[in-house]
């Protein structure tokens, strides 16, 4: 009797606590399931505790049936095969299959890279003092981090992509002086959830600072409690490959060559095979492919690519079609800072830079040079993401925020 309630019981925790943790860390389960923020959260941040008192429920329910005889094999067997998919496929997925590469990274030559990328690919850049590195979205998709000890020029950039929000950020990995250990966990708002494994807090991708440093009070969306309690952001910006080359003829091109390892190579060729085509039909259909977004906002369509800015409390994205139309440059303001957004059609690149000169800017190059003066990348931009995207994380953003002289 006592055997059978010890069975009963202790399958009833680590089923549940294994639900749970398929439900919430699963990723693929969100096609299926609504998932809430906070149940993600509270999954990441306790994740390895949860396990421990699942699986040793797990443990115990074993032993009760096997030396004590509780409860029937056909329900044994037939709990222990649904906990097996519920513990494992998680771990596997998130732990494996998403294994970061925040200090592994391999960058390689544009000559050696042209085997791998094609010419009108796109890729997300980081560069200092003209030392460059590309990162494709197809190399960078499943790993979603790369970085290396070398650094960008000495400067410790570790670049970040969520393919599901098209959105790639390099940022400089601490905050106040502490070095973060990020691992990829999860997505909401169909964008990118890290883990900082030193504090157990989760990072919002797009946002770049601890949940737990979120500022709440109202006018103060997507904002730390003090500025120093996000990591650095580098500036990122997007162009083609075969615009890469051209501007950077002597930079390095991150690539994400397979395992030698016989059974994650095998991992990595069936979840490459399904993030591809998953990812696809993210960028085809306008519908979210994992409808967890807690907003729809119609100015732009779903998928439409924008390239936005925030600034303290004020937010503005851009498309790209609408800066071709104003004659590929528009002088405008965020947060109370002057920006210059360009087209440059010579290196297919859309950049954004502080202007500094004090005047309206009519002309600017690729590198940020005008006539006067060169001007600096700015380093909040988050260049050609989803437009759903943007818009549930800055709900209150104006867009194609109209040339300074023609609003005069």
């Amino acid at each position: 009797m006592i055997s059978n309630v010890v069975f009963a019981v202790s399958f009833v925790i680590s089923g549940t606590i294994g639900f749970l943790y398929f439900r919430d860390l699963g990723d693929a389960t969100q096609m299926l399931i609504r998932v809430k923020r906070a149940n993600m959260t509270r999954f990441i941040r306790h994740e390895y505790q949860l396990l421990t008192l699942g699986l040793s429920a797990a443990v115990i329910a074993s032993v009760a049936h096997l030396a004590f005889d509780g409860g029937p094999r056909w329900l044994f067997v037939s709990l222990l095969f649904l906990l097996v998919i519920f513990y494992a496929y998680p771990w596997i997925y998130v732990h494996l299959g998403l294994r970061n590469q925040k200090s592994s990274a391999r960058y390689f030559s544009i000559e050696e890279a042209q085997d791998y990328v094609s010419p009108s690919n796109q890729v997300l850049v980081v560069e200092k003092n003209g030392v460059a590195r590309a990162h494709p979205q197809a190399q960078i998709m499943r790993p979603h981090l790369a970085g290396n000890d070398q650094g960008l020029d000495g400067e410790n950039v570790v670049m970040t992509y969520c393919a599901m929000a098209n959105l790639g950020i390099g940022y400089t990995p601490e905050i106040e002086g502490q070095t973060l250990d990020l691992e990829v966990l999860a997505q909401h708002g169909n964008n990118l959830i890290l883990r900082d494994n030193r504090t157990g807090e989760a990072i919002q991708q797009i946002h770049g600072f601890l949940e737990t440093d979120a500022d709440s009070s109202d006018g103060a969306p997507a904002c730390p409690l003090r500025p120093t309690l996000a990591m650095q952001p580098w500036p990122t910006f997007r162009m083609t490959f075969r615009g890469f080359r051209k501007a950077y003829p002597n930079g390095t091109v991150f690539l994400n060559k397979p395992s030698s390892n016989p059974a994650l190579y095998l991992l990595d060729l069936v979840l490459d095979v399904v993030f591809t085509a998953s990812i696809d039909r993210q960028h085809r259909e306008a519908k979210p492919l994992m409808d967890n977004m807690t907003r729809f906002d119609d100015r732009l369509p779903n998928k439409a690519y924008v390239w936005g800015v925030n600034i303290g409390d004020d937010a503005c994205c851009w498309t790209d079609d609408f800066i071709v139309e104003q004659g590929n440059i528009v002088n405008t303001e965020v947060g109370g800072r002057s920006l210059v957004i360009a087209w440059d059609p010579v290196y297919e690149s859309l950049g954004v830079f502080y202007n500094s000169t004090g005047v309206i800017v009519t002309e600017i190059d690729f590198y940020g040079q005008t006539p006067t003066d060169r001007l600096e990348r700015a380093e909040c931009l988050k260049p050609g993401m989803f437009w759903h995207v943007w818009a549930e994380f800055f709900p209150h953003t104006d867009i194609n925020r109209p040339d300074q002289r023609k609003a005069a």
